[in-house]
């Protein structure tokens, strides 16, 4: 007896095959949005603070040097949102793929250990010795005019003589001290002296943090950092400004008074110089 089509053996073979997961891997996403941002891994792990072969270890999706579960996706988080990108969707992916759901503390606090720590500040000798010798010179001639007066008092007794009372000088009334005037915050004091020489940028943050690098003209680093929520900072330089935005949609911009009106994007990355002669008019 000859056995019939069912309706499902009509149906094309692919239709019976689920859809295969073209998405890349967390590591080469990671990677790939680096690439798109402009920025190398040195530069990436100079933001983050995340050591440089845990860049190329979780590029190349080999999450075994994070130390475990929790510190991957701290570093995925981090890594995700110095690229300019979504971290959550990669986190996801992370879940799925390892079989993890994420722990309730925040990967924040755990991060912290993968920071570079400065060394701790040796204590100035040289300046205890000096102020201890300077202490020991200002006893010393305390001591001797005072002797010195006593000597004087002495000899004048074994003369006869009634050694004269000094009365305390009238304290004259001392003129009443103005109020100094309050000073101006020193970002905003910047900002409105903008001398015409220099270049000065002031960058916030009302809307929401973002990493943030400037450079002065000689390539040396002004700040390196996380700008957090409400915080703002101020630079000048003589000629130049590099500054490298990594959440620009978070940031205002003052450069040399003026505010910049560019419409910057959230999560876009955006590399920028200004000099003293900026904004230009126009």
């Amino acid at each position: 007896m000859s056995i019939g089509n069912s309706p499902e053996d009509d149906r094309p073979s692919e239709d019976r095959i689920p859809p295969a997961d073209d998405r890349p891997s967390i590591g080469r996403a990671l990677q790939q949005a680096r690439i798109d941002a402009g920025l190398t891994v040195d530069e990436v792990s100079q933001s983050t603070r995340v050591r440089i072969p845990i860049v190329h270890a979780v590029e190349q999706d080999d999450f075994s040097r994070c130390g475990g579960d929790v510190y991957a996706r701290g570093h995925i988080r981090t890594l995700a949102r110095a690229v300019g990108i979504d971290p959550e969707p990669l986190l996801e992916q992370f879940g799925a793929e390892h079989g993890s759901r994420p722990a309730p503390t925040p990967a924040t606090p755990l991060f912290e250990a993968e920071r570079i720590r400065s060394e701790p500040r040796r204590p100035n000798w040289t300046a205890a010795m000096v102020a201890a010798i300077v202490a020991v010179i200002a006893f010393v001639g305390y001591t001797a005019v005072n002797g010195g007066d006593d000597d004087g008092d002495k000899q004048q007794a074994a003369e006869g003589s009634t050694p004269a009372t000094s009365k305390p000088a009238n304290p004259k009334p001392s003129p009443s001290k103005k109020p100094a005037d309050p000073k101006p915050d020193p970002s905003d004091s910047a900002i409105a002296a903008a001398p015409r020489d220099k270049v000065t940028v002031k960058i916030s943050a009302p809307d929401g943090r973002s990493w943030i690098s400037a450079k002065d003209h000689n390539g040396r680093i002004m700040f390196d950092g996380l700008l957090e929520k409400g915080q703002s900072k101020t630079f000048q330089d003589s000629q130049k400004i590099d500054l490298v935005l990594g959440d620009a949609g978070a940031i205002q911009l003052f450069v040399n008074g003026k505010e910049i009106e560019d419409e910057f994007q959230a999560g876009q990355v955006e590399r920028l110089t200004y000099t003293k002669g900026d904004p230009e008019v126009g």
